[in-house]
């Protein structure tokens, strides 16, 4: 029997580690089998993403925005690539975090897309810095929390781009038109009222209709139905974390000038001085006038 020396790592693989790998091994090559013995659909697929794509549930999901160095940056999002994925079949993806470092603060975490029919596979480890942008500067996280939301968030970024690695480019550009076509028409209420309704939901959380005119470069009576989905793709960013409201939104800046016009206004017109109580002298009665 030959034993490891201290010259030799030993090898040695648990019993419960031996079993999981066995079983993923096994998972895999079913997975594989079964995807073989029943292919995808192509045209089926390309009529039910049809089909999908014109629901405004899925539409208004579809994308994602977020402003960079004075531009717009818009995209397809994860939610319609999860979307895509389930539609064309035969196709894993997910995310796992491999490891966890709290002392250096990061963890180590694989996201990855494949077709088990074609065999098409696309991944990426990469380090997770347990760290938040805010408005005060970086964020060191350490609530449990805290760590799997920003872990989670960081590994969507990186599936979003397997899956479309994986799908054809034809596939998500079809789909990619269809929902922005479903998103500017609406979902059936007039223009005027998706309007109203995109300011006021945009008051609640603090954005004002002065704000909403300059990200669209023009006034509301001007807006028009890609304007309003333009909106809509820009709240479910916000909604979803994935950029906050000042950064979609930077906050207006008051000049000194209009903090003292609005100092003025609150306060009110200055008023006049009180007259004296005393009448005039040319007022008196002629009798009660003072001698000479």
């Amino acid at each position: 029997m030959n034993f490891p020396t201290p010259t030799q790592p030993a090898s040695h693989i648990g019993q419960a580690t031996a079993i999981e790998l066995s079983r993923a091994e096994a998972e895999v090559k079913a997975a594989v089998f079964v995807a073989k013995q029943n292919p995808r659909d192509i045209e089926s697929a390309q009529a039910e993403m049809r089909f999908v794509c014109r629901q405004y549930a899925v539409a208004e999901k579809a994308f994602f925005s977020y402003p960079k160095a004075k531009q717009t940056i818009k995209g397809p999002s994860i939610h319609l690539a999860r979307e895509l994925a389930l539609i064309w079949g035969n196709l894993q993806h997910g995310t796992m975090e491999l490891s966890r470092d709290t002392a250096a603060g990061q963890s180590e975490i694989l996201a990855y897309a494949w077709d088990l029919q074609r065999n098409s596979r696309s991944s990426q480890i990469f380090i997770a810095p347990h760290v938040m942008d805010t408005q005060k500067g970086k964020k060191n996280l350490t609530d449990l929390r805290d760590i799997y939301e920003n872990n989670s968030n960081l590994g969507a970024r990186r599936l979003r781009e397997a899956i479309f690695a994986v799908l054809p480019s034809w596939f998500v550009a079809e789909a990619v038109n269809l929902c922005q076509a479903t998103l500017d028409h609406g979902d059936g209420t007039p223009l005027e009222d998706r309007i109203e309704e995109a300011v006021r939901e945009y008051a609640k959380v603090g954005v004002t209709l002065k704000q909403l005119e300059k990200k669209l470069d023009r006034p509301r009576g001007e807006w028009t139905d890609k304007d309003t989905g333009e909106l809509q793709v820009l709240y479910q960013s916000v909604y979803r974390g994935e950029i906050t409201r000042d950064e979609a939104f930077p906050p207006e800046r008051i000049t000194g000038d209009e903090i003292t016009k609005k100092r003025d206004q609150k306060s009110g017109p200055t008023p006049d001085p009180a007259p004296d109580a005393s009448p005039e002298p040319a007022d008196w009665p002629e009798a009660a006038q003072p001698p000479q």
